[in-house]
C-alpha cells in the first residue's frame, strides 16, 4: 500500500534530522580530537622543555657565590681563616706573629707533587716556625676525590681540619705524617683504599691524642671542606698567571706575603727547599736561628727567583 503524502514528509524529516545529528556528532568528535592533539602537543612540548633545561650546562659558580656557600655551612672550624687556612706560628695555631713573612701553602693529600714538596719542606717548615721566622698558613683542600674510589681527599682533609681545631699543637706534625711516602696513596688507577682507621692511626703516630684521632675520622667538617674546595679553586690570585695552565689552579700552590710564587719558574739546579729559603731572603744556615730575620719582612715580595 502506498504511503500517504503526510507519512512521506514525516519520514523525510526524520531522515534529514538523522543526517544533521550525524554531521553534528562528527563535527564534535573532530573538535574533541583536535583539542586532545593540542593538549598532547603542549604536554610534550613542556616535557621537552624541562628535559632540555635539565640537560643544559649549569652556570659556572663565581668566587663570591662559592664564598657565600662556605658561609652557610655549619659547623665551621673557628681556628680557620676566612679563606680556609690554618696559621701556624711559634705561638700556636691561629696566633700569627707580627713582622715576619707569611707563607701560604695550598695542597691536597692525594696530590703526588704536594707530597714531594711537603716531604722536602717539612723539617724546614718546623725550624722556621719554631724560630719565629715565618707564619705558615696551611690550606688543606679536597680537589682529587675523583682520583680515589672512596673520597680519600675529603676524608683526609676533614680529619686534618678536626685536628687543627681540637689538637692544634699537633697540626704541623700531622700534615707531615699524612704525606709520609709509605702512607700517602697513589692517585688514579693505582689507588689502594686507605680506611678511616688507618688515617686515625697515622694521626696518633703524629702525636694526636687517641680520642681526638678517633673523632677526627667521623667527617665533622666534610661539608665545610667540600664548600671550601669549590671556593679555593675559583680564587683568581691562586691561578697560574701564565703558561699552559694560565687561569687554572694546580697543587701545590704557594703564596708568600700574598704574592703568587711561581714554582714553574725555578731554576733546575735549585731545590724547592733552597728556593723557598732564598725567596724569604734567608740563607740555609740561618734557618732555625731566631735572631736571623727574613729580609722581605711581613709585606715584601719573594726575592727569588728574580724576575
Amino acid at each position: 500500500m502506498a504511503l500517504s503524502h503526510v507519512e512521506e514528509l514525516r519520514q523525510h524529516a526524520e531522515e534529514e534530522h538523522r543526517q544533521q545529528q550525524t554531521a553534528h556528532d562528527l563535527r564534535n568528535q573532530r573538535i574533541i580530537g583536535i583539542i586532545v592533539v593540542l593538549v598532547l602537543l603542549i604536554a610534550l612540548g613542556l616535557i621537552g622543555f624541562f628535559v632540555w633545561k635539565s640537560n643544559q650546562p649549569k652556570p659556572k659558580l663565581t668566587a663570591p657565590q662559592a664564598k657565600a656557600a662556605v658561609e652557610k655551612v655549619e659547623p665551621k672550624p673557628t681556628l680557620a681563616t676566612s679563606n680556609g687556612g690554618f696559621v701556624i706560628s711559634k705561638n700556636g695555631v691561629g696566633k700569627p706573629i707580627a713582622g715576619v713573612p707569611t707563607v701560604q701553602t695550598y695542597m691536597d693529600f692525594m696530590c703526588p707533587a704536594c707530597g714531594m714538596f711537603e716531604r722536602q719542606m717539612g723539617p724546614t717548615w718546623q725550624k722556621l716556625v719554631d724560630a719565629g721566622q715565618i707564619n705558615l698558613e696551611m690550606h688543606p683542600n679536597a680537589f682529587l676525590d675523583a682520583s680515589s674510589s672512596d673520597q680519600y681527599s675529603t676524608r683526609a682533609t676533614s680529619a686534618i681540619v678536626y685536628v687543627a681545631q681540637h689538637a692544634p699543637s699537633h697540626l704541623l706534625t700531622s700534615f707531615m705524617a699524612m704525606y709520609e711516602q709509605n702512607f700517602q696513596p697513589q692517585e688514579g688507577p693505582n689507588y689502594q683504599s686507605i680506611s678511616n682507621k688507618k688515617i686515625a692511626q697515622q694521626l696518633e703516630k703524629a702525636g694526636v691524642p687517641h680520642d681526638v684521632a678517633q673523632s677526627a675520622i667521623k667527617g665533622t667538617y666534610t661539608k665545610w671542606v667540600t664548600a671550601m674546595a669549590a671556593y679555593t679553586a675559583r680564587r683568581p690570585e691562586l691561578q697560574h698567571q701564565s703558561g699552559e695552565f694560565k687561569g687554572e689552579m694546580t697543587t701545590p700552590t704557594i703564596l708568600i706575603n700574598g704574592h703568587y710564587w711561581d714554582m714553574s719558574a725555578l731554576p733546575q739546579n735549585v731545590s724547592q727547599q733552597q728556593a723557598v729559603i732564598q725567596a724569604l731572603g734567608l740563607t740555609e744556615n740561618q734557618v732555625g736561628n731566631p735572631h736571623a730575620h727574613a729580609s722581605i719582612g711581613a709585606h715584601g715580595a719573594p726575592v727569588f727567583p728574580q724576575k
